[in-house]
């Protein structure tokens, strides 16, 4: 009999223990959510304004904000002029035009694909053999190439190869 009176304590200390344990849980989150509320109210400064510090610091902005769209707007305007300024620089073929403009730009200069002014033309035709062999992963090369003959590949290494002459004589 006096072992059941033992156990039936021990479960009543259990179950205290695990009802005041629950009750230290829901204390320590709200110290937490607490100290979450004091780290974000010493986060926000306090900010003393008046209608006429409002209407200067919009002002300000306003300015900042004119200030960066005229710098953007020249940044862009320097770099059409540039584009312009070397997209003529001089004439390629059509199958150049057709083939490799679109990646390479009108010149070599690069847009997406790298800069083919400055290759020799050895260079240029076997780069060309290794993207249609598949030999240089590239399926866009590959896709272009793919279907071209051996004197377009040619053709189109010979005038790359000359790019940098032609520049050079162009004044650029």
């Amino acid at each position: 009999m006096i072992r059941h009176i033992i156990a039936a304590i021990a479960t009543l200390l259990a179950i205290w223990a695990v009802v005041f344990m629950m009750e230290l849980d829901k204390k320590a989150e709200r110290f937490k959510q607490i100290r979450e509320i004091i780290e974000k109210t010493k986060e926000v400064p306090l900010q003393v304004t008046t209608p006429e510090i409002s209407q200067e610091r919009e002002r300000k902005e306003a300015l900042k904000s004119e200030k960066e769209a005229e710098d953007e707007v020249a940044r862009k305007l320097k770099t059409l002029k540039e584009r312009a300024g070397s997209a003529m620089a001089f004439k390629v073929s059509p199958l150049y035009k057709q083939k490799c403009s679109s990646c390479h730009g009108v010149n070599g200069e690069g847009i997406i694909g790298p800069r083919l002014i400055g290759k020799s033309e050895t260079e240029v035709y076997d780069a060309l053999i290794s993207f249609k062999s598949g030999k240089r992963k590239n399926y866009v090369m590959y896709g272009l190439l793919s279907k071209m003959s051996d004197e377009d590949l040619k053709a189109l290494s010979k005038e790359i190869g000359t790019f940098k002459e032609k520049l050079d004589a162009a004044g650029k």
